[in-house]
């Protein structure tokens, strides 16, 4: 089944452009991964996901189809029918993350661990020059850290050196505290690491210029700078939050009973604001809610927007999301940014690609 020939929207002149690679993204979403390929100079040229909700945000802010399929389907194939074969080719992917997360406790029971395997025999068939993966830490102990082990032996007996750290993205000017297992391979050469920045940024940075809302309110100008609404307890409590601080700063009355239980003591992240000069805690699939981690905003009595959650995912201000005078809804727009990979880590690992191809 060939997915990718003919591909790519009638305004895109890739003649008139000059690119280091072509990329394919599988697991692709809203595109964060490949966006930050884009910038850093690559041409995409295919996505695949499951996720059909996703393909406006991929192909119009990337110039590339995504295709809706099961990776766990794809054949070597579908993903060769993408390139050109005119340029070196990379494979990028990151696998959902949800089956390894710190987030989530019962393992076993979601079949999806096995998507990270099943790149690896992917990129085994497809060989492109170089691929590259992203995922959270917590898939380095997962059952003894074999799953990984497989991806990185499958990799190294067909040719390529691998490379793989645990990365924080502050560290690639992203306002976001969020640590991230990055892993580059080459085929037939040493591979060099993803570019840092030493540009430092911040909560402040990344949002301080949106527009003001309420609680429940939608800017008319950006379906996507719309926050959820709060309940009058919620709002009572938001109110009575510090940016930084916690529910323990709350009066007694406000306090929730789960949290009044031994049980719930250390729970101390939810129902919190974010710091103006700090970066933001982990944008998670829910991070459009108060109560879900320290999701407040640092002064408006409201949790973030999902257009402030995307500029902290360093999504540039211009990114479409959804066609123009269409809504969506919080627990989509919400998956969609919290699965994305950071554009601006995206970009740092471009770069580091981009040195490999030009001999660094």
């Amino acid at each position: 089944m060939l997915f990718c020939v003919g591909l790519g929207p009638p305004s895109l002149n890739v003649a008139k452009m000059t690119y280091i690679a072509e990329v394919v993204d599988l697991f692709c979403g809203i595109g964060g991964l490949s966006h930050g390929f884009k910038r850093a100079g690559f041409r995409v040229v295919g996505g695949f996901d499951v996720d059909q909700t996703c393909k406006f945000a991929f192909e119009h802010n990337n110039e590339a189809k995504l295709n809706v399929a099961d990776v766990a389907e794809l054949t070597a194939a579908d993903i060769h029918s993408c390139f050109t074969g005119k340029l070196p080719t990379v494979l990028a992917g990151c696998a959902p993350c949800q089956p390894f997360s710190k987030y989530k406790n019962r393992y076993g029971e979601d079949p999806r661990w096995n998507l990270v395997s099943r790149f690896a025999d992917l990129a085994a068939e497809v060989f492109p020059d170089f691929v590259t993966m992203e995922n959270v830490p917590q898939l380095l102990k997962y059952q003894d850290g074999h799953v990984f082990q497989y991806l990185c032996n499958r990799l190294k007996s067909s040719g390529y050196s691998v490379w793989f750290n645990v990365e924080n993205a502050t560290n690639y000017g992203v306002p976001q505290n969020r640590e991230r297992l990055v892993l580059l391979a080459r085929k037939g050469g040493d591979i060099a690491f993803p570019v840092r920045t030493s540009q430092t940024t911040n909560v402040r940075d990344a949002i301080s210029h949106f527009p003001c809302l309420n609680a429940g309110e939608t800017d008319e100008n950006d379906p996507m700078h719309k926050c959820s609404m709060l309940s009058s307890k919620n709002l009572k409590r938001i109110r009575a939050s510090i940016p930084g601080g916690t529910w323990k700063d709350w009066p007694e009355n406000l306090i929730t009973d789960c949290h009044k239980r031994k049980s719930g003591q250390s729970y101390g992240s939810v129902y919190g604001r974010m710091s103006w000069d700090k970066p933001s805690p982990t944008m998670t699939t829910q991070c459009y809610g108060f109560g879900n981690g320290r999701f407040g905003h640092p002064d408006q009595d409201r949790a973030i927007s999902l257009r402030e959650a995307a500029s902290l995912q360093s999504f540039p201000p211009d990114y479409q999301f959804v066609k123009q005078g269409e809504a969506v809804t919080m627990k989509t727009g919400g998956r969609w940014i919290g699965n994305a990979v950071p554009v601006k880590l995206a970009e740092g690992i471009g770069h580091g690609v981009r040195v490999s191809i030009n001999g660094g």
